[in-house]
C-alpha cells in the first residue's frame, strides 16, 4: 500500500483501516461535507487500471438503487408504495391468499414473508458455492416460483430479509409503468444522479474488477443475477459511490430530493429488542448526534458497504474483490464510520488520493 494525497489523521486512520481488511483489492473512500478522500490497497499486486478506478459489483447493496427507483417512481405518481404486488403483475395466479396481499412496500423493508432465496437455489448454493444459480434464473422462472410460495407469515408483520423479495420489485416496476427496469434504473436514478460509471450488470466500458476464489489467485467469474437483477446486479466505481452518497446526504441538490429523503424515512423496528431501525431501503442504528444508514452487499468474489451520517455529513464507501467470506471488510467499515460520526462537528478531514502497493 502506498499513500499519496490522502493526508493528516484520517489519510492515517484510512491507511490503518486497510490494513484490517484481508482482500486482494480494496478501496476506502470518505466523504465529509464533499470533501473526499480515497486511498487502496490489498494483498494483490497493484492492477493495471488502478484500484478506485475499477467498476465494483454491489451484490445486495444494488437494492437501495432499485428502492430509490421505486420511490422516484411513487413521487411521480406512476405508483404507490402500497399498491398490491398482484395489481402489477396481472396476469400471474397467485393460490396462496397471503401472497396476493403483499405491497410494493412489504418488498423494500423485507417484510413480504418471503424467504431469503427461492427453496430450489439453496441446494445447488451449498454445492457450488462459486457458481451463480441466479444466472438460470430468468424472470419467468422467478414469477413461477413466487407463484406456488408461500409466504411464511401474514405479509407486514415480521422483517425477514430477502433477495427473492426485493427480486420481484423489477417485474412489479416494469408491471406499472411498461418499461424495462434496467431502462427505468439509467433514466430515473443513475443519469440524474450523473453516477456516469455505474451499471445494471457489467459494463461495455470502463474496466470492471475481478473477484477471486478463497486462495486470492484463481478468478471468480463475474455474477450474472439474470432475474435477480433487481435485487443485486449494479456494477459501480468507488467515486460514482461517493456521489451517490452526497446525493443522500444533500438531497435537496440534487433532481430526486423527494425520492432521496423518502427512503431514509424510518418505517420499522428491528433487531435485538427492536433496538434498529429500517427506512424503506437503509439500515438505520442509532450513533452519535444522529442515526447511521448503512447497506451491505457481497457476490461470489467481491464484497461491498455503503454507509452515511447525516448529521455530520459523512459517509463511507468500502469495496474489495475478496478471497473467502470473512474478509472483514464490513465490521472494519462499519466501526470507522461509527467513529467519524463521534468526532467534533468541526474537526478537519484530509482529502485527496492514495493507491499502489
Amino acid at each position: 500500500m502506498s499513500r499519496d494525497h490522502a493526508g493528516g489523521d484520517l489519510g492515517d486512520r484510512l491507511a490503518e483501516a486497510v490494513t484490517l481488511i484481508d482482500a486482494p483489492d480494496i478501496v476506502l473512500a470518505v466523504t465529509h461535507r464533499r470533501r473526499r478522500s480515497v486511498i487502496t490497497g490489498g494483498t494483490a499486486l497493484a492492477p493495471p487500471t488502478p484500484r478506485h478506478a475499477l467498476r465494483y459489483e454491489l451484490g445486495s447493496l444494488s437494492k437501495t438503487f432499485t428502492v430509490l427507483l421505486l420511490a422516484e417512481l411513487a413521487q411521480s405518481g406512476a405508483l404507490s408504495l402500497d399498491d398490491r404486488l398482484s395489481s402489477h403483475l396481472p396476469g400471474l395466479h397467485l393460490p396462496h391468499a397471503a401472497s396476493r396481499r403483499i405491497t410494493l412496500r412489504h418488498l423494500a423493508t423485507h417484510t413480504s414473508g418471503l424467504p431469503r432465496i427461492p427453496a430450489d437455489l439453496v441446494a445447488g448454493a451449498l454445492l457450488h458455492p462459486y457458481r451463480s444459480g441466479y444466472a438460470r434464473y430468468d424472470t419467468d422462472r422467478l414469477l413461477t416460483t413466487f407463484a406456488r410460495t408461500r409466504p411464511r407469515n401474514t405479509p407486514g408483520t415480521r422483517w425477514r430479509y430477502s433477495n427473492f423479495g426485493l427480486a420481484l420489485l423489477g417485474p412489479a416496476i416494469e408491471g406499472a409503468t411498461g418499461t424495462d427496469f434496467g431502462t427505468l434504473l439509467t433514466e430515473r436514478v443513475l443519469k440524474p444522479l450523473a453516477l456516469n460509471g455505474t451499471t445494471l450488470g457489467a459494463g461495455t466500458t470502463g474496466t470492471d474488477a475481478i473477484g477471486h476464489r478463497t486462495n486470492g489467485r484463481t478468478p471468480v467469474p463475474g455474477t450474472d443475477m439474470a432475474g435477480f437483477r433487481a435485487a443485486g446486479a449494479v456494477h459501480a466505481p468507488p467515486d460514482d459511490l461517493l456521489t451517490y452518497l452526497e446525493a443522500h446526504l444533500f438531497p435537496e441538490d440534487t433532481p430526486l430530493a423527494g425520492a432521496l429523503r423518502a427512503v431514509q424515512i424510518p418505517q420499522l423496528r428491528r433487531g435485538w429488542r427492536h433496538r434498529h431501525t429500517h427506512t424503506l431501503t437503509w439500515f438505520h442504528h442509532p450513533a452519535p448526534r444522529g442515526p447511521l444508514l448503512f447497506h451491505a452487499g457481497a457476490t461470489f468474489g467481491q464484497q461491498a458497504f455503503l454507509g452515511f451520517h447525516p448529521v455530520s455529513g459523512t459517509a463511507l464507501v468500502a469495496v474489495a474483490t475478496r478471497r473467502g467470506r470473512t474478509c472483514h471488510l464490513v465490521d472494519t467499515a462499519y466501526e470507522l464510520l461509527y467513529e467519524l460520526a463521534d468526532e467534533p462537528a468541526d474537526a478537519e478531514q484530509g482529502q485527496g488520493l492514495s493507491d499502489g502497493s
